[in-house]
């Protein structure tokens, strides 16, 4: 439900919320449009980790388009975004691939025998790519590394058949996942080692996503260089990055409030969010949200179990300690929340989705949705 009303105290937000700051998201797409400028390269929002579709008007004054992995997300990015769409599956659908090849500038193809399916349909309707997989794994977590033993992403060396380029405009690698640019260097010397001799007949290559650009360690003046060089190198190419975490990263939070507080062996705050739910990569990854004004358990002087509202038993989001105890009706805020988190939340439990608010430079809140019952009852039958 769009609601868009106005609201200027924090206190009343709807709780959960997630909140975006947009001067925080700006200050991100300045840095890229800068990297983008200087290296005179091609920066795409990549909406598997950024979807905020409220932000486009923003975004799509910073950079060149979007990357999406399928028909819904490539319609997203026309009606929304109306720049470039480039889209990548690990396998395309028959009866969705015409309108998929009609939205896109770029359609990449993660096998020569999808390639090989789908060429006569796409071939002079669209710039055709291919995912190729340097074989270059630095990601630490195995779910999230793209260049893993046994990855289905991405053609391999020994499996790459250069008799079959015949209507291919450019190669496609992703090695990284929110990584600093000594990893990109690694798994470009990889990428030309093993694909370098097709550039020439290339048009353009595309480096993926991973790069995590706008966090505060990063290499900015190394990424430009590296890029600049390999521009040096190959001329004819254009050049494309798809960041999704570095769109979003750190722009804002999701807020939530204490329902209860129970006890077994220690204090247990039951929130009306949920890990499950609105927080999954604190489960799957693991991955410890930052909450703040707190530390870790026992850290402070009155530690505390944060818990979701679903009937999951493990639906924890983790001990934290804090320097005043807890008490129904305070508000917990759990830091950067905006990439990646947003688009992965459920409706498991029938828990309602947290409520999505844009912070605006003036200093108040804007609510652009709200959500309720028609949005459980709707994606089932």
């Amino acid at each position: 439900m769009k609601n868009n009303k106005i609201i200027n105290n924090f206190e009343n937000l709807p709780s959960p919320s997630f909140v975006c700051e947009e001067k925080l998201l700006e200050k991100n797409l300045k840095l890229l449009k800068r990297v983008q400028d200087e290296a005179n390269v091609n920066i795409l929002l990549a909406l598997k980790g950024f979807a905020l579709h409220s932000t486009f008007d923003l975004c799509r004054k910073y950079l060149k388009g979007c990357c999406a992995s399928g028909l819904h997300e490539a319609i997203l990015a026309k009606e929304k975004f109306s720049k470039e769409v480039h889209t990548y599956s690990p396998a395309f659908k028959d009866e969705e691939f015409d309108e998929i090849v009609d939205i896109s500038n770029h359609v990449v193809f993660n096998s020569f025998s999808q390639f090989e399916k789908f060429k006569s349909r796409a071939i002079n309707k669209t710039s055709i790519g291919l995912r190729v997989n340097p074989e270059y794994s630095s990601v630490e977590v195995d779910l999230y590394n793209p260049c893993g033993a046994y990855s289905r992403l991405g053609i391999t060396k020994v499996n790459f058949k250069p008799e079959l380029l015949d209507g291919v405009d450019g190669l496609h690698f992703h090695a990284l996942c929110e990584q600093n640019v000594d990893a990109l260097e690694g798994a470009l010397k990889n990428f030309e080692n093993s694909f370098g001799e097709f550039l020439p007949q290339m048009k353009w290559v595309n480096f993926g996503g991973g790069h995590h650009i706008t966090r505060k360690d990063y290499n900015v003046e190394s990424l430009i260089n590296l890029l600049k060089d390999f521009k040096q190198r190959y001329p004819h190419l254009e050049v494309y990055l798809e960041p999704g975490e570095a769109v979003g990263w750190q722009t804002g939070y999701l807020v939530a409030t204490i329902l209860d507080i129970v006890e077994n062996q220690m204090k247990i705050a039951i929130l009306d969010t949920s890990a499950e739910a609105h927080m999954p990569d604190t489960l799957s990854m693991p991955y410890r949200a930052d909450v703040r004004n707190s530390g870790l358990a026992n850290e402070k002087k009155y530690t505390y179990r944060l818990g979701g509202n679903t009937c999951l038993a493990g639906d924890i989001i983790g001990d934290y300690s804090f320097d005043e105890p807890l008490k129904v009706g305070d508000k917990i805020i759990f830091e950067d929340m905006i990439h990646y988190t947003m688009v992965k939340t459920t409706t498991f439990n029938g828990i309602k989705l947290p409520s999505i608010v844009i912070k605006k430079d003036n200093n108040c809140y804007q609510i652009v949705k709200n959500f309720g019952y028609n949005d459980y009852q709707e994606r089932l039958s």
